[in-house]
């Protein structure tokens, strides 16, 4: 049986914008190592020793084969799901070693345009004016604001001008000016999709802003959800939902409108990888239909590389100015030079040319993914095929977002009876690093994967997946040793790890 992909409600031919001028892949850049190579030399990395800070802690127990744990996994019971999820959950994952790294959200790194930025930057060095090394303006380098909003009108439909862009040590900074103006405007909370992620949730907390959440179905956010919780503010994902991968319908744009035009709301727009889509025409974002009701985020993270910390933010005109001196006392604004040097790349046309290459080859890269999904997993449904760097898996009978928002346990013997924090350690442990889908969830909901694709080799995809599909041919281990229908906790998971167990979440903290 292959595995079925969910339909995508905006399918359809791509149409992209970008002029036969900077049509074509990028090639010639000196000294650049491509990403295939570099993958190669990744995968014979050896497979990742036991951490000693994660030992005993236990979770991969019954799973893996003989039902031992070696420590590695234990991490995921250590960082704990739903309540238990601790703030530098992704900062020990990313530090956890694997032979093969499927975490969601990481663009091809290896493909930086490197000798491009090089070039950008000597020329930039050549033409800046002593004064251009002073402090500059907290809203960001004036040539990159002009930039920004070309790019912006161009790939997002959005009419701004260029003073209104303020640029942002990416969307994680842009979401924390927002949740401390908001707060010192009175809103203490802003709702978040579920299943959403994780990290924007954290951002958010941190700056003492509640997060309630709001179901999330084929069509996205459901509105009348969101009207009910009586929050005033709301952040979306709507080109692209992570981690579903669904658009946000038409109908439910209008009814969203609606929300926001009568009951005055307010919509924080995150942007994060709209300019990545394969099979449909780019969607529009919200921030063209209702600029006095949207505040939109983007970065370069995804179209070049989080280290940057390159991102902007457009504010409503009723929160700019307050927006604007967040942004001064936060850092008095980003580094310039990195700010001019890609200003020239956008002014050039070499960012255009970029993503025009890496799409085609993180279709290449999707397309391998799904192909080992269906050898390897073939009772898993895949979502968000359509566009972005990663994909969601959800198993068994849970064959639509419905059937995973319903979820209240499978059958024994299917593969939903899996844990999915209990799947991802057990990966952990043959070297692939994934993320469990209940770590973006606050409610109960049905066990899922959600794995990237566009930092990886199809080489590496086939062999990460196919450690997942032999965790999954030992899953039948786990409901052996658990009894009909139920698992056999792994060490450390007493009463305190029951937020994860048997198809039940616990309220993310």
């Amino acid at each position: 049986m292959a595995a079925p992909v969910a339909d995508d409600p905006m399918a359809g031919p791509v149409a992209d914008p970008m002029a036969d001028a900077v049509a074509g892949p990028v090639a010639g850049l000196a000294g650049e190592a491509t990403a295939e190579a570099v993958g190669e030399a990744a995968a014979e990395v050896e497979p990742p020793e036991p951490f000693a800070s994660w030992a005993g802690v236990g979770i991969g127990a019954g799973i893996g084969p003989g039902g031992g744990s070696s420590g590695v996994g234990a991490g995921f019971a250590g960082l704990g799901v739903g309540a238990d999820i601790g703030p530098d959950v992704f900062d020990v994952l990313r530090a956890a070693p694997a032979r093969i790294d499927l975490s969601p959200g990481v663009p091809d790194l290896a493909a930086f345009p490197r000798a491009a930025w090089l070039r950008a930057e000597r020329e930039v060095l050549a033409e800046l004016p002593a004064a251009g090394f002073g402090y500059g303006d907290p809203r960001g380098a004036p040539a990159l604001r002009r930039e920004v909003a070309a790019w912006l009108a161009r790939y997002r439909g959005i009419a701004v001008d260029p003073e209104e862009v303020i640029i942002t040590a990416g969307t994680a900074q842009a979401l924390g000016l927002v949740a401390q103006v908001l707060r010192g405007a009175g809103i203490r909370e802003i709702a978040v999709e579920d299943p959403g992620s994780l990290g924007a949730r954290q951002h958010l907390r941190y700056w003492g802003v509640a997060t309630p959440p709001v179901g999330v179905d084929e069509e996205g956010v459901r509105v009348e959800e969101l009207r009910a919780s009586g929050a005033r503010a709301v952040l979306l994902t709507p080109a692209h939902q992570f981690p579903t991968g669904v658009v946000l319908g038409g109908a439910r744009r209008r009814e969203l409108m609606r929300w926001a035009a009568e009951d005055g709301g307010l919509i924080i727009e995150d942007d994060y990888d709209a300019e990545h889509r394969y099979d449909r025409p780019p969607v529009a974002a919200l921030r063209s239909l209702l600029p006095e009701q949207v505040c939109y985020a983007g970065s370069v993270s995804k179209l070049l590389a989080p280290a940057l910390r390159v991102g902007w933010l457009l504010a409503p005109p009723a929160y700019r100015e307050a927006l604007v001196g967040a942004r001064r006392f936060a850092d008095l604004g980003n580094a310039v030079l990195p700010q001019l040097v890609l200003a020239r790349l956008m002014e050039t046309g070499e960012l255009e040319r970029r993503l025009r290459w890496v799409r085609r080859r993180h279709r290449q890269r999707r397309d391998a993914m799904i192909a080992a999904v269906r050898r390897h997993l073939p009772g898993a449904t895949v979502h968000g095929a359509a566009a972005g760097l990663h994909l969601t898996l959800t198993f068994g009978a849970v064959a639509t977002l419905a059937d995973a928002a319903d979820f209240a346990g499978m059958a024994d013997g299917d593969l939903a009876g899996v844990a999915d924090a209990e799947w991802a350690a057990a990966a952990l442990e043959r070297g692939v690093k994934v993320q469990p889908l209940a770590w973006h969830r606050q409610r109960a909901g049905a066990p899922g994967l959600v794995l990237g694709y566009a930092a990886r080799t199809a080489g590496e995809i086939a062999e990460g997946v196919a450690a997942l599909g032999e965790v999954a041919a030992h899953a039948g281990v786990v409901h052996a040793a658990g009894g009909p229908g139920r698992r056999a906790a792994p060490p450390g998971w007493g009463k305190s790890g029951g937020p994860g167990w048997c198809g039940k979440r616990g309220a993310d903290a």
